[in-house]
């Protein structure tokens, strides 16, 4: 077994990592700080974001109103203090990444240019062109390559937290290379993994979302804060659930139904003008536009395809000129997976599963409830999403909070002494643990993908877009046999380079764990609010219901569901409007 120390350890290397390991670096010289990333960083889902990140930064805008836009999005279920702290340095570190070299698009006056986006009622993301998470990325990777403190373990997954007192202090993890097991011990870990969209079958997020991060901190004692809070995105291409970016729509697209007709006009997208003002009803928030392709289905008013029903998405009147010059990742993207041309083509779309408003418990700095462990990104809850995450909020989101995070964690490092050595005898158990479980394990008689494929169907049949009663209580019963199959899962792979297979049986233990947290707090919560729709408990509930879910694993390894107030500041409950 290789063991390796430091003083703070970052899990993930997407953009919530890389900006916590640069805080520590720039802020802290003195802490040693490591990167572990199960994939090369460059390889993070951040990679992929495509159409812009929020910053107040125009004249006409304000922190007031960047926050007012993410509260009523979020269904008033977000905490305010957080949302204040995420407007007020979100302008700093927007134009921090300009200066590490990030290319924002430009006006034709050299002023860095932004564009509107769904439930933001003034033009405020910036972007750049529609590959911003790519450019955000790279500019954080480079940047955290000026550090020689930055050490990074690439390629490495982990498979456990240890813990000590109560206290988190390091990570057990396997390098996929050589399949060697190591510990690496820490006075702070920082979960910077991402979220958990492959736990439903179609989603935009790529293989790596499993939830790794979530899981392990729900293991390891700490809660999870509104995990039934799933956000569809509505524009995902059928089939392989790639991303059209919500930029198409800012920059003039229209959804049409099978009759070509803009339907978003006939429903409650929360605008206060009587009418849906047509040039903005496609910028309504992503809830309510996944509620509405609902709705349309049950009309029989989409389309018929061999990946189920779609609408389309017709960009064709912004012109070739205005595609190539500012969503061309998106004809890219259409060229290569759809096999046509947005110029000339309608796009064929979907609801898809995006985002995970929930996450690790947190406070404003990222630290969890259990000392020594902090998080950020979509990993964590903060919360400042709420019940219905703002597009453009996410990236911005990663570089407030991975700031935070790391420099929290840098100082609770520089005032505690060495983790303790008895850690290490838990990286020996887990090696046992997974020797015994997988690679010696030659009884077991169910497949990895028959289980995943059984998981994904039952969460999406019963906490999708409209959940209720029944179809959850169902998928509690289900998801529970479930994780008795699992225990007689058999790898046929038992050797120790690249096992793949070892992975995705490990990958499906944590999202068999929050599968369960999800479709247990989508019961517990008896009302509608954002992204949760129940059909038998159609209104929302503030008098029982203005409040976190936060699920703890109970000693019989399922999830006890408790209830923590929403922090109100200066914006009380109200009704949810969109406009402009």
């Amino acid at each position: 077994m290789d063991t390796f120390s430091c003083d703070v350890l970052i899990v993930g290397g997407g953009g919530a990592g890389l900006r916590a390991a640069i805080a520590v670096a720039e802020t802290y010289p003195s802490v040693s700080v490591t990167v572990i990333s199960k994939v090369y960083p460059m390889r993070s889902h951040t990679v992929s974001a495509e159409g812009g990140a929020a910053a107040v930064i125009k004249s006409g805008d304000s922190l007031d109103a960047h926050a007012y836009d993410t509260i009523s999005g979020s269904d008033w279920l977000c905490d305010q203090d957080a949302v204040e702290a995420f407007v007020r340095e979100a302008p700093a570190e927007m134009l921090q990444l300009e200066h590490w070299g990030c290319p924002w698009s430009r006006e034709p006056d050299g002023h860095v240019a932004v564009r509107p986006f769904g439930g933001m009622k003034v033009e405020r993301t910036w972007f750049a062109a529609d590959k911003t998470g790519f450019h955000m990325l790279h500019t954080l990777f480079q940047t955290s390559l000026k550090y020689e403190g930055i050490r990074r373990h690439d390629e490495c997954f982990v498979t456990k937290l240890l813990m000590d007192d109560g206290r988190c202090q390091g990570v057990v993890a396997i390098e996929l290379a050589t399949g060697k097991i190591q510990a690496i011990t820490a006075k702070a870990v920082v979960l910077c993994t991402g979220g958990c969209g492959k736990i439903f079958p179609f989603t935009t997020n790529a293989n790596i979302k499993n939830g790794d991060g979530m899981a392990l901190a729900y293991r390891a004692g700490a809660p999870l804060k509104d995990m039934e809070f799933v956000q569809y995105h509505p524009t995902g291409l059928p089939f392989t659930g790639i991303l059209i970016t919500e930029a198409a729509r800012s920059e003039g697209g229209w959804l049409l139904n099978k009759d070509g007709y803009r339907y978003l006009q006939d429903y409650d997208l929360g605008t206060p003008e009587p009418t849906p003002v047509l040039r903005s009803m496609e910028l309504g928030p992503r809830d309510r536009l996944s509620q509405a392709f609902v709705k349309e289905q049950e009309k029989e008013r989409t389309m018929k395809g061999p990946y189920g029903d779609y609408v389309h998405l017709d960009v064709r009147h912004l012109g070739e000129r205005k595609i190539d010059g500012k969503i061309p990742f998106v004809r890219e993207l259409c060229l290569k997976y759809a096999g046509l041309d947005p110029v000339k083509d309608m796009i064929p779309v979907r609801p898809v599963v995006h985002y995970m408003m929930g996450g690790i418990h947190t406070d404003i700095h990222g630290a969890t409830a259990m000392p020594g462990l902090y998080a950020a990104g979509e990993a964590a809850c903060v919360s400042i999403n709420g019940a219905n995450r703002l597009g453009s909020n996410s990236l911005t989101e990663l570089l407030v909070f991975g700031a935070r995070a790391g420099k929290a964690a840098a100082v609770f490092a520089s005032e505690r002494g060495e983790p303790s050595p008895s850690v290490l005898a838990q990286a020996h158990d887990e090696q046992r643990r997974l020797e015994e479980q997988f690679l010696f394990k030659t009884s077991g008689k169910e497949r990895i993908a028959t289980v995943r494929q059984a998981m994904q169907e039952t969460v999406e049949q019963s906490a999708g877009i409209y959940r209720d009663a029944s179809a959850l209580q169902q998928a509690e019963a289900k998801l529970q046999r479930l994780q008795e199959r699992f225990r007689d899962v058999n790898l046929e792979d038992h050797s120790y380079t690249f096992n793949t297979e070892l992975t995705a049986a490990l990958e499906l233990s944590y999202m068999l764990d929050l599968a369960q947290v999800i479709v247990g707090s989508a019961l517990q919560r008896r009302e509608s609010r954002g992204s949760h729709q129940r059909t038998d408990h159609p209104e929302r509930n503030d008098g029982r219901f203005l409040a976190h879910s936060m699920a703890h694993r109970g000693e019989d390894g399922l999830p006890q569901i408790e209830y923590l107030p929403v922090t109100i500041t200066r914006w009380p409950p109200g009704e949810r409007v969109y406009g402009r």
